[in-house]
């Protein structure tokens, strides 16, 4: 094989962390990957809740939470950039005027093949008034990844990669993510153990 590989792109894919990866915020985690390019990669961490949910956070930004089925969802730790600062991870919305491409929020990010991230503040005024997105994951803070620093931990063995399941993002409870993300490439736990059996 030459070294001059073409370059991978992991958007709309899944990082699944080794076990040897004991930093806070990655160990056992799923990161769903929004955009990655040569300048580096940016994701969000599905698999880990804050201590507060929806509707404490919309009380902090002084809105009422008009849907009823999201009260009690978590707010996720997205990472550790920018934690002041919410992303919704959410099903691609287009108002009935716009081009499918278009998304109907003011700063959203459309990830091709996959779902849309958006951080303006309408997309949580719109669940005030009992609409928005139907599926949504919201996150505090971010994962980045320096130009070619992602290349480099996947050389290291510091994750496995998957093309994303939304169902995992969006349906699959909390504390069974990172299993069920494994599962997608024919995985359990058990069988990443950083230490070699003994028969």
């Amino acid at each position: 094989m030459s070294g001059d590989s073409a370059p991978i792109n992991l958007t709309n894919h899944f990082l699944i962390a080794m076990p040897g990866v004991e930093d806070a915020i990655f160990s056992k985690s799923v990161v769903y990957v929004c955009e990655h390019g040569p300048r580096g990669a940016m994701g969000l961490v599905i698999n880990k809740p804050a201590d507060i949910a929806l509707s404490a956070l919309f009380d902090k930004v002084d809105l009422p939470l008009s849907r009823p089925d999201l009260a009690a969802s978590p707010v996720f730790q997205g990472g550790p950039v920018q934690i002041e600062r919410g992303f919704v991870l959410h099903e691609p919305i287009f108002s009935e005027i716009d081009k499918p491409e278009q998304s109907i929020y003011a700063s959203t990010l459309t990830i091709p093949g996959g779902l849309e991230m958006t951080t303006s503040k309408d997309v949580l005024e719109a669940l005030s008034t009992g609409s928005g997105p139907r599926k949504l994951l919201v996150s505090l803070g971010y994962s980045a990844w320096a130009e070619g620093q992602l290349e480099s931990e996947l050389g290291e063995n510091s994750w496995l990669t998957v093309d994303a399941d939304q169902s995992i993002i969006f349906d699959t409870p909390v504390d069974q993510r990172y299993d069920k993300a494994l599962s997608l490439l024919g995985l359990q736990a058990w069988m990443l153990s950083t230490q070699v059996g003994h028969a």
